[in-house]
């Protein structure tokens, strides 16, 4: 980790791992990072609430993903995107109590859905595939 952050400081460029390259991750990543760009600009009962909560669940989609990939078996990577599709769900959740609260846009749930609409699918897909290598 310290040799990241040092490459990264350094301003090297870091070579990608496997699931970086991932459009199911790059996906995860975008929608993440979107909703961090929204919450970040709540108030900070709506931040320290449900701010909190969407956050959280959107990091874990693409730490799950990461982390399945890393272990090293098809099974432990199959339990993980499973982790990852629940934490997409609890996401989804969250941005129906954001909506339903308010606070968000009529825009913003529109470029969010969109997003969603996109990674769902392809996370299901992802997993298909893994349990298809699990098969052989």
């Amino acid at each position: 980790m310290l040799a990241t952050v040092a490459l990264l400081e350094e301003g090297k460029p870091m070579e990608r791992t496997n699931f970086e390259k991932l459009q199911v991750y790059q996906l995860s990543e975008k929608l993440a990072d979107n909703i961090w760009a929204i919450v970040i600009t709540w108030d900070s009962f709506a931040k320290d609430t449900v701010g909190k909560q969407i956050v959280r669940a959107a990091d874990s989609i693409g730490a799950n993903i990461a982390e399945g990939s890393g272990r090293g078996s098809l099974p432990d990577n199959r339990r993980y995107v499973r982790i990852a599709r629940g934490s997409l769900y609890e996401t989804i959740h969250w941005l129906r109590r954001s909506y339903l609260r308010k606070l968000l846009s009529q825009t913003e749930v529109k470029k969010l859905r969109t997003l969603v609409e996109e990674l769902s699918p392809k996370l299901n897909a992802f997993l298909r595939s893994v349990d298809q290598r699990l098969k052989g």
